[in-house]
């Protein structure tokens, strides 16, 4: 069956600029990736359906070239317009990390959003973080005043609530050096607000392709110390997604239709000796759950993770929240928390 679109007018505009945004992502990457490499492989798109089509679905483009460890570019639009008993109306979202395969090319993750309710406001979120495992404080400067000259007065706190967002107690570090979240976001004016995410989301792809480009230009052969540095921060990057990114979770427990495109960014090589060395750090309701993730994976300073690993994970991340239902309080927050899971499972009054 097809993948069909909510009928709403909002949901309509903001289909065409989330896109744009995947295309224009897609397009930057691949332009750079052929100034690096002359038989550059373009991504690939792999589709998904939410209640086989009906209630709309998504696309993930999916990066193929060796310049990339994992990439995923991942357009959605879910609606349910025909269930008036259900509090959300649609929901669409570009929502991407990149991880690329030379160290000294910097991870970044974005996400843009709007969710239109029944009753009430529709809000944007709007999320992007640089995520380097080798500290460059060229790149970071280019991405943040990326940030800064759209959002102009709104980057103080939305940076303060990225940095809220992204921080890992257990290890008392952030993820990423750079983080801007604007969650619920909404002035009154729809039109602006609209007009603000696709300014953002665009700059912050421009900025990030030529910090791609230039990362890789030179081609310099990472050292054993910098390769040891990107396989620690894939390592970081699934204790954050797996234990406390409330996205993540928020989208797996909502629904089952979209599981191995939901951990599309999982890197593809990991330190599960390093994770398991983690696990006392954690909090004790968190160490069985990584207990659990790491008994379906390889004991091994480069475990390999495929979409059969995936599922694995997946299920028994919803196993954990089944028997441990208040553990999603310790989940990653800003200064608001979105009723994701309410909003597609829950009712209207």
């Amino acid at each position: 069956m097809s993948r069909l679109l909510a009928q709403s007018e909002l949901a309509q505009k903001t289909y065409k600029i989330i896109e744009h945004l995947q295309h224009y992502f897609v397009q930057g990457l691949s332009q750079k990736g052929a100034l690096l490499k002359s038989d550059f492989s373009d991504f690939e798109p792999v589709e998904w359906l939410r209640d086989e089509g009906l209630h709309g679905g998504g696309c993930r483009m999916m990066a193929t070239d060796t310049l990339f460890n994992r990439a995923s570019v991942n357009l959605s639009q879910v609606f349910y317009e025909d269930s008036p008993q259900k509090p959300l109306n649609s929901a669409t979202a570009v929502s991407t990390i990149i991880h690329p395969a030379h160290p000294l090319s910097p991870s970044m993750h974005m996400h843009i959003s709007f969710t239109e309710r029944k009753k009430g406001n529709g809000y944007w979120r709007i999320m992007a973080d640089l995520n380097p495992s080798n500290k460059n404080d060229l790149f970071e400067n280019i991405f943040v005043n990326a940030m800064k000259t759209v959002a102009k007065d709104l980057y103080d706190f939305a940076k303060k609530q990225g940095d809220a967002y992204f921080f890992i107690p257990a290890l008392d570090r952030h993820r990423g050096v750079t983080h801007f979240y604007l969650e619920q976001h909404d002035s009154g004016d729809w039109e602006q607000d609209s007009k603000l995410a696709l300014e953002f989301g665009k700059a912050v792809i421009d900025a990030y392709c030529e910090i791609f480009y230039h990362s890789n230009f030179e081609q310099r052969k990472a050292t054993t110390e910098e390769s040891i540095n990107q396989l620690n921060y894939h390592s970081l990057y699934f204790l954050q997604v797996l234990t406390l990114d409330r996205g993540t979770t928020s989208g797996l427990l909502a629904h089952n239709q979209n599981d191995v495109g939901t951990l599309g960014s999982i890197p593809a090589t990991i330190n599960t000796v390093l994770l398991k060395s983690w696990i006392e750090k954690l909090p004790d309701i968190h160490k069985p759950l990584m207990q659990g993730l790491l008994s379906v994976l390889d004991e091994s300073e480069h475990c390999l993770i495929n979409d059969k690993q995936k599922q694995a994970l997946v299920d028994q991340l919803r196993l954990f929240y089944k028997n441990n239902p208040d553990a999603v309080h310790l989940q990653a927050k800003g200064f608001v928390v979105p009723p994701t899971v309410r909003n597609h499972n829950g009712k209207t009054s």
